[in-house]
């Protein structure tokens, strides 16, 4: 049993590292759906992949579908006012074409559920080692590279960078787990207003993760589900509380 819940923790604790910090990002860019429809275009790639070619070469076809994505929305984001619309569509385009493929496999519910919220208990060490490496050195050119560019280079090295990380995650959690852990603790920490962003949202993503899998473990809960569920409802009622605190009555 401890080995399972460790593996799941340190899983949550390495996807939470790098997604903390884009989290954060698409907060302040405004544009809170872009890893939901990037994520989806890799889950996409996923599809493609399993059902022409039964899951061969399923993360460089992912990373493709990803990659395109990114770099849409990077070029759409410099010339257009409806970003948040062509994002939504994309999103919903993914999310259809994933399911209509799907629909014609054997096992395709069972695959696209996976897609959507894995249960990450099960995860193998191996796939954790390989992600934590890719991030850390994703890391180290978002700090070195990224982050000394400007204008339009600095735009699309944000989505390649953030493709890259969305493709792994989605891989070992699923769309939906990815969005919760990009944008709750994110939001939190954000409404929190206070330290450093970065690390709260890090450090409260985590303490979230370790009740939602405690939770899901007791109970036999789905974990991908659990955690979405954990994160998504603390950080609605953070800004509710926070909305609530900030108000005054009238007279």
């Amino acid at each position: 049993m401890s080995d399972i819940l460790f593996s799941a923790f340190l899983l949550s604790v390495v996807l939470l590292g790098i997604n903390s910090y884009f989290g954060l990002e698409i907060i302040r860019r405004g544009i809170i759906f872009t890893d939901l429809a990037i994520g989806q275009t890799a889950a996409l790639g996923a599809a493609v992949s399993l059902f022409f070619f039964d899951g061969r070469l399923m993360y460089p076809i992912s990373l493709l579908f990803a990659l395109l994505a990114g770099l849409l929305i990077s070029l759409v984001a410099r010339r257009s006012n409806n970003l948040e619309a062509f994002i939504g569509l994309m999103y919903a385009f993914g999310f259809a074409a994933v399911y209509i493929i799907l629909s014609k496999s054997y096992h395709g519910m069972e695959e696209f559920q996976k897609l959507m919220a894995a249960d990450i208990l099960f995860t193998p060490m191996k796939d954790i080692t390989h992600t934590a490496l890719l991030y850390a050195a994703l890391g180290a050119f978002i700090w070195f590279v990224q982050r000394r560019t400007t204008g339009t280079l600095r735009d699309i090295l944000f989505f390649v960078t953030f493709a890259v990380t969305v493709t792994s995650a989605v891989r070992l959690a699923g769309v939906l787990v990815l969005f919760s852990l990009l944008v709750g603790p994110a939001l939190i920490a954000t409404v929190i207003g206070r330290g450093i962003p970065l690390v709260n949202a890090w450090v409260i993503g985590t303490l979230v993760n370790v009740g939602a899998i405690a939770l899901s473990y007791r109970f036999d809960f789905p974990t991908g589900y659990t955690i979405v569920f954990c994160n998504a409802l603390l950080a609605l009622l953070a800004v509710m509380l926070r909305r609530g605190g900030n108000s005054s009555p009238h007279h």
